[in-house]
């Protein structure tokens, strides 16, 4: 049996680091080694921003618009806020820890060696994104939406994975065994690629049915 790839975890070192006192962001603003802790971004404009090697500590991010962005070597820990708007942004060896965030926008958003961990991110949207080596840990995922994103080398850890939307995904090397809740409203059809356990079979098996018209009496 063909192994699953294991996922590569990002190494995030952050150099000293120095407090930001910039006032607002800019869009195409340059951010290298900034330290972004208790801030108020609510409703701040970042379009195309690039934060390299930065911190964001418990910083409220409702309604940012941070579309573009690029984020490299950067840990996010305790962010918060609704309808963030990250469509299209690049993460790259990032860390985003205890993170509560409603309704984030991450449609069509590049994600390469992303550790998200801890927290609880409700209707995230992940629509036509790309994901290669993202690690999902013992957080929580409520209707998020991954309709026709690219899954590659991606691993769900002690996670409540709740009402997600599947439609149209693509997977290689997802591996879904170590979930500890695993909640699928739309695209059953669509896990070829993923590696499931069999108890999580055991409780799939009403929505296999129903997707190839079986009657289970």
């Amino acid at each position: 049996k063909a192994a699953v790839r294991a996922v590569r975890v990002p190494e995030v070192r952050l150099p000293a680091l120095r407090p930001f006192d910039g006032g607002e962001l800019e869009s195409e603003g340059d951010y290298d080694g900034f330290d972004f802790t208790d801030l108020d971004l609510v409703g701040q404009e970042g379009r195309g921003a690039r934060f390299m090697d930065c911190g964001l500590t418990r910083c409220a991010l409702d309604e940012a618009r941070l579309g573009r962005a690029r984020f490299v070597d950067c840990v996010l820990t305790g962010v918060r806020g609704v309808g963030t708007d990250l469509a299209r942004a690049s993460l790259r060896d990032v860390e985003i820890v205890d993170a509560r965030l409603g309704g984030a926008q991450l449609h069509g958003a590049a994600l390469e060696r992303v550790l998200v961990r801890g927290g609880k991110i409700d209707y995230l949207n992940l629509r036509e994104a790309v994901l290669k080596d993202v690690t999902f840990e013992g957080c929580v995922l409520s209707e998020a939406d991954f309709g026709g994103a690219w899954l590659e080398r991606v691993v769900f850890k002690d996670c409540a994975v709740r009402r997600v939307d599947l439609t149209a995904v693509r997977m290689t090397d997802v591996d879904l065994r170590e979930a500890a809740e695993l909640d699928i409203a739309r695209g059953i059809d669509r896990l070829a690629g993923a590696v499931i356990s069999p108890a999580q079979l055991y409780d799939l098996a009403p929505a296999f049915a129903a997707q190839i018209g079986v009657r289970v009496e």
